[in-house]
């Protein structure tokens, strides 16, 4: 046998280890996710344990599993890089395309003038609530809860939708961030996951009686306008149990549930997380 054939054996094997040590680096940086890369989406996903996960170069909270989260606000940019480096030091990184959204315009008449401009006396109040509301929504549970999903908290005709441009009054304000449910005074509102309640408030100046759920690594959700109260800060709740009930406290012009979802500080579509409002029939593809 000559050289060459050798050679050419040896370049082959070669090419296939190297195929083969290619394959084991990546498959030693798992990743999956789930969700769609959608403005005002929530995405959830998992990598390996004790990989170390960064979007756009900013660290993200992964749980001892590998499991993670990550939100787009409604005018997200349309690229990201989301970067996963393994213990072992082998390194993932994904492009993200997010794609972008059209929202509606909603005009709301109707609302007593207070809420609208508020009067200047308000204005530390005001300035007290937004700080108190921000720190509950910052806080952060190691347990990603929101594993199992989640649910619808009430059953109703949808009223509002998230990412609106609202008008009231003939005044333009900013997008909607959330979903409005219709339902009458006193039907149960429910944890749409599992968790613990960092904030259960009964008089805050827009929102009225609020409960906001942390379930873990930076996902919470909110729930405003309510007419009674079911729970306390500091309480861990089940996935599906009552939390409190549609009302209309608050900035709001009729018994309703505004029901949102967080990432940290960004305001996230809850649509993005659930199905169709249950009872209700599918939209058809066109």
């Amino acid at each position: 046998m000559g050289v060459w054939p050798l050679l050419r054996g040896t370049i082959a094997a070669l090419g296939i280890a190297t195929a083969l040590a290619a394959a084991t680096a990546h498959a030693e940086v798992p990743l999956t996710l789930e969700g769609k890369l959608t403005q005002g989406a929530l995405v959830t996903a998992r990598t390996a344990p004790g990989a170390v996960v960064t979007l756009d170069g900013k660290p993200l909270a992964v749980d001892a599993t590998g499991a993670f989260a990550l939100g787009f606000t409604h005018d997200a940019k349309r690229e990201w890089t989301l970067a996963v480096t393994a213990k072992n030091g082998e390194r993932l990184v994904r492009t993200l395309a997010v794609a972008p959204r059209r929202y509606k315009i909603q005009r709301i008449d109707g609302i007593d003038q207070k809420y609208v401009e508020p009067p200047p006396e308000v204005m530390k109040r005001l300035e007290e609530e937004y700080f108190m509301v921000r720190k509950a929504r910052e806080t952060m549970s190691a347990e990603p809860f929101w594993r199992t999903g989640f649910i619808w908290p009430a059953v109703g005709r949808i009223s509002g939708v998230y990412g609106s441009q609202r008008i009231l009054n003939g005044k333009p304000l900013r997008p909607h961030f959330g979903v409005d449910v219709v339902a009458p005074p006193g039907t149960p509102v429910r944890a749409a996951a599992a968790g613990t309640v960092t904030l259960a408030h009964g008089d805050l100046y827009f929102s009225g009686k609020t409960v906001i759920i942390d379930h873990g690594l930076g996902v919470s959700t909110l729930y405003i306008h309510l007419q009674d109260l079911h729970v306390a800060t500091g309480q861990r709740v089940a996935q599906g149990q009552i939390i409190g009930t549609i009302g209309t406290t608050g900035r709001s012009t009729g018994p309703h549930l505004h029901w949102g979802l967080n990432w940290f500080q960004d305001y996230l579509d809850p649509a993005t997380v659930v199905g169709p409002m249950p009872g209700t029939a599918p939209a058809k593809k066109r």
